[in-house]
């Protein structure tokens, strides 16, 4: 896309080109990686589309600068576009920094304004672009945006649009993982005499990759959030397949977090791509929007954006956590389609009272244009605490072969002595492992607590974020304290 800028004042200055050596080592990346002149795919078309829609730019693409051209992975808002020379070209200026290129108008940049972007049909005046580069430093190509008329972005514009530069190598990274588990599987298959040992092989390459896909799609760990005790538990039904249940906390800046859980409908890669898709959307959307109906909205639009979707859908509650004066939190839940979350508290007779939050009106996320979300607001106080988690808990079935149900779950709460989030997953993981036939679909729990008294700062930062079990079916329940 046309010739390199001229760094502005303040600016890291472009590299004039890349020593033979390095530009050689450069191509043996992309070559690694084995992605060009292949197949549209619905990941990095989504990064694509994410990128206009979040910039309100009319065309965004992703791109591989090969050793004499550009050729476009994915790109929105400009049809009929494959591949472009290198050089001249803005891609192939972005590709040799370390940062992002950022030009505001390119009609009064001394390099731009002559490419023929800017001079030609499209008139594009404002340009940027983030290097997708490697973990051991090699650029491969770049997230740009376009735009038909001059604007400013700010730091945190640049940030996300090298966020969504790391989204790509990510869906990279996974690609080239799958493609290298696929070639080790024919290997194996060809050297393989009997066919026993055969299968139980493709077994345990089957469950390996599964756990292994299902770990990037969750949270290694919760994270401590001050004042607050979480807890969590996941496990899918079978080992061999990829559950579609997700769950995360992250922080918001300044004292606010969000948390949210849900359940991708079905299973398998399929319902992984979403669920991936779920969790970056609902983690950038929390970035822009303060309302977590707003961020349901970001997350419907994403899911219903591309076709490949089909009838994908889920169903999810996102909260937010701001500190409240005298204690605990402010809590707003926004719900599409989910389970009601319960709030547990000592009652006035000195029980616990199990409150089912659900606000009226949330519909299911990715099913319906328009779809409508609702939130509640409420104080979490100290001593109190919230259950999130998904069907597989509601539909397991009970000795006499009935679901459980919500209002069983309620039952079960209700003679607990507290409402401490790892005591709740504990006990809740209990009710599971009791159960004859134990659960019949994934299970995803979330537990947040407000202790009555304030840790200590010895034991805050131990205490605060619990991990109970794997997720892997049939794990045992080893705690993890972080």
């Amino acid at each position: 896309m046309a010739g390199a800028p001229e760094a502005s004042p303040g600016e890291p200055r472009l590299r004039r080109g890349p020593p033979a050596e390095v530009e050689a080592a450069r191509m043996e990346a992309v070559r690694r990686y084995d992605i060009l002149d292949t197949p549209p795919d619905g990941a990095f078309d989504r990064v694509a589309a994410m990128a206009a829609r979040l910039f309100d730019v009319p065309v965004a693409s992703v791109t591989i600068v090969d050793a004499d051209r550009i050729w476009f992975k994915a790109i929105h808002g400009l049809e009929g576009v494959a591949q472009i020379g290198r050089d001249p070209g803005l891609c192939g200026s972005a590709v040799l920094r370390d940062d992002a290129l950022v030009i505001p108008d390119t009609r009064i940049d001394p390099t731009a304004r002559t490419n023929p972007l800017v001079t030609g049909p499209l008139g594009v005046r404002f340009y940027a672009a983030a290097p997708i580069i490697t973990a051991d430093g090699h650029r491969l190509g770049t997230v740009n945006i376009l735009d038909t008329r001059p604007r400013l972005i700010t730091e945190a514009d640049t940030a996300t649009l090298a966020d969504l530069a790391a989204v790509v190598l990510d869906a990279m990274e996974l690609r080239l993982s799958g493609l290298r588990l696929l070639r080790e599987e024919q290997e194996r298959r060809k050297a393989e005499e009997e066919a026993r040992a055969r299968a139980e092989r493709d077994t345990e390459a089957i469950t390996a990759f599964a756990t292994t896909l299902q770990r990037t799609l969750l949270p290694p760990a919760l994270p401590p959030v001050p004042g607050l005790e979480l807890a969590c538990h996941y496990q899918t039904d079978s080992p061999r397949d990829v559950g579609g249940d997700f769950y995360d906390v992250f922080s918001l800046g300044g004292q606010r977090w969000a948390f949210f859980l849900g359940d991708v409908c079905g299973k398998g890669a399929e319902a992984a791509a979403v669920t991936s898709l779920t969790r970056y959307t609902l983690r950038a959307a929390a970035q822009h929007h303060d309302d977590p109906t707003e961020v349901l909205d970001a997350l419907n639009s994403a899911l219903l954006l591309d076709p490949s979707m089909g009838s994908r859908y889920c169903t999810c509650v996102f909260g937010t956590l701001q500190p409240a004066p005298g204690g605990g939190f402010t809590v707003t839940v926004a719900t599409g389609g989910h389970p009601p979350v319960f709030h547990i508290q000592h009652g006035d007779d000195g029980a616990m009272a199990v409150n089912g939050i659900r606000p009226r009106g949330g519909m299911l996320v990715g099913a319906l244009e328009g779809a409508h979300f609702a939130s509640h607001t409420f104080h979490l106080a100290p001593g109190h605490g919230l259950l999130l988690y998904t069907d597989g808990l509601t539909e397991a079935r009970l000795p006499d072969g009935t679901m459980l149900g919500e209002e069983g779950v309620a039952a079960f709460l209700t003679p607990r002595t507290t409402p401490d989030a790892g005591r709740l997953i504990e006990d809740t993981i209990a009710l599971i492992t009791d159960l004859p036939t134990g659960p019949g679909d994934d299970i995803a729990l979330l537990a947040l607590s407000v202790p009555l008294a304030p840790a200590t700062e010895q034991t805050a930062a131990a205490s605060t974020a619990r991990t109970l079990a794997t997720p892997v079916a049939g794990a045992a329940h080893a705690d993890q304290e972080h």
